[in-house]
């Protein structure tokens, strides 16, 4: 079991914590040590995990661009190398072409060194095998192994080999969009697009000049290529008011066709039409479900559970497929789409709000720039017919109304709070006239409300890692979110252990 020190560093499915000063009151806790002690537990579970010795190991290690990167990359290679592994050092990358160097390179694994869209003082380790990304129970077995200060047996003839395989990546991806779009200038089936990029100063510059430009596409108007640890300018993330307003507002200054956003380590992405639409959130799963569904009739998308009721429609009555709504935690998404389709269900896409988005054509790995490469596949292609990219969701209705509130959890045993709340909840609501407890939620408690009563729905569920109960709520009619509070505030008033 975990001490309350290695604990601290499990996030999901990923370890993350303080790499450098420079936020008050968060200490460094990601020390040297610590981190060679996790890249040793690292090879030990992996050399278990492959049925190698530590001095078999072919290993890749990528970087975002925070500013502890480049250090945390020097130790762990060190480590990988001093057990006698092959290492591929490669420098500044995505987190999914560190997942494609054990497609591509047959690595028997990959670390991606990244924390996501935290700041600029947080880093982390995500690893990575053939099979995908790691499971909870097997993060908790690297920091078991770090914990206890087992290492791998020193051994030579390692080696560290510097390689540009981020280069490899994109032409993949170029070469996707030319056989997909067709066009009668095949090497350049961009030409005439204008296609503007932000990159959140993070790892994801990369696309508008070694794919879009290289494809004939303008894109000039492109913001904030150049990677910076910092993240002067806004904060890598699609899901982000400011980050999208950023990209928004590139289009538009730039009269851009389309417009693509990055996370920092380019797993999540988003993007913005020719008319100013943000294919964000519930549009973003639309548009992606729409690509998906080509081929596969009667398929199954699988999404997080704040999806909106209007979604739900567009899949199934405007697609023809179906929607499975799970749980928050694009892991947890993922693992359901791998989970359906063994069980015989044709689903090709999990996809969470977020801007996670995993397709079975691509491994069902959550890649935010292979996403929008996809969608603008699908933006060549209906040009191609006369149409627009906003015409592929014309018919999707999405709510007048949205809002979304945080409750603190007061009590210590955070998760034991929630989940009584979440029962009595359920119980109370089984009682309410005119409340309509969801017949395929599978998180938390979600009711709909007709005209009268808010015309719309809330989810009340528990944040994944956190003391934290999320409260979504979707109105269609104008003062609907608040009409639908005010009746749960009347059961919210009785409970306890929840600042309101």
């Amino acid at each position: 079991m975990l001490n309350d020190f290695y604990k601290q560093f499990k996030s999901g499915t990923d370890i993350r914590g303080v790499a450098t000063e420079g936020v008050a009151g968060q200490p460094v806790n990601l020390t040297d040590e610590v981190i060679e002690k996790m890249a040793d537990g690292f090879v030990l579970w992996l050399a278990e995990k492959v049925n190698k010795q530590p001095c078999e190991l072919k290993i890749a290690v990528g970087r975002d661009s925070r500013i502890s990167g480049p250090h945390i990359m020097a130790l762990t290679t060190k480590r990988f190398e001093a057990a006698g592994a092959a290492v591929l050092c490669c420098g500044l990358a995505s987190t999914p072409s560190m997942f494609m160097t054990t497609v591509d390179l047959g690595c028997d694994g990959a670390l991606q060194i990244t924390a996501s869209h935290h700041p600029f003082n947080r880093n982390g380790l995500k690893f990575f095998t053939r099979g995908g990304g790691l499971e909870g129970s097997d993060i908790e077995a690297i920091l078991t192994f770090a914990q206890n200060d087992s290492h791998p047996a020193a051994a030579d003839g390692g080696s560290i080999t510097e390689t540009d395989y981020m280069s490899a990546y994109a032409k993949g991806l170029c070469d996707k969009i030319k056989q997909e779009v067709n066009a009668a200038d095949y090497d350049h089936p961009l030409q005439g697009f204008h296609i503007v990029v932000d990159a959140g100063n993070g790892a994801g510059g990369f696309y508008a000049d070694k794919v879009l430009a290289v494809l004939g596409a303008d894109t000039s108007g492109s913001r904030y290529l150049e990677p910076d640890g910092m993240f002067p300018n806004h904060v890598p993330n699609p899901e982000d008011a400011t980050a999208m307003a950023s990209i928004c507002e590139a289009v538009r200054e730039n009269n851009a066709d389309l417009g693509v956003i990055f996370d920092t380590d380019v797993d999540r992405g988003g993007a913005v039409d020719s008319k100013g639409n943000e294919i964000n959130r519930n549009r973003l799963v639309a548009v992606a479900a729409a690509i998906a569904l080509e081929g596969n009739d009667g398929g199954t998308v699988v999404t997080d559970s704040i999806t909106s009721s209007g979604l739900k429609r567009f899949i199934e009555e405007n697609l023809g497929g179906k929607h499975y709504r799970y749980r928050r935690g694009y892991k947890n998404v993922i693992d359901k789409a791998l989970e359906l389709n063994a069980a015989g269900v044709n689903c090709p896409l999990a996809i969470e709000t977020s801007g996670h988005a995993a397709m079975r054509e691509n491994y069902f790995l959550d890649d935010g720039a292979y996403l929008c490469t996809k969608i603008i596949i699908k933006a060549a292609q209906l040009r191609q017919a006369g149409k627009d990219l906003s015409d592929l969701t014309a018919d999707l209705q999405e709510p007048l109304e949205s809002r979304e509130i945080r409750f603190q959890i007061t009590e210590k045993d955070f998760r034991s709070c929630g989940e009584r709340i979440i029962r009595d909840l359920t119980a109370y609501a089984e009682q309410q006239p005119g409340w309509q407890l969801a017949d395929d939620n599978r998180e938390g408690v979600r009711v709909s409300f007709d005209k009268e009563n808010g015309d719309g729905w809330f989810l009340l569920r528990l944040s994944v890692h956190d003391p934290i109960m999320p409260l979504n709520i979707e109105s269609d009619s104008e003062g609907g979110c608040d009409v639908i509070y005010r009746q749960l505030r009347t059961f919210l008033d009785t409970t306890e252990g929840l600042a309101l």
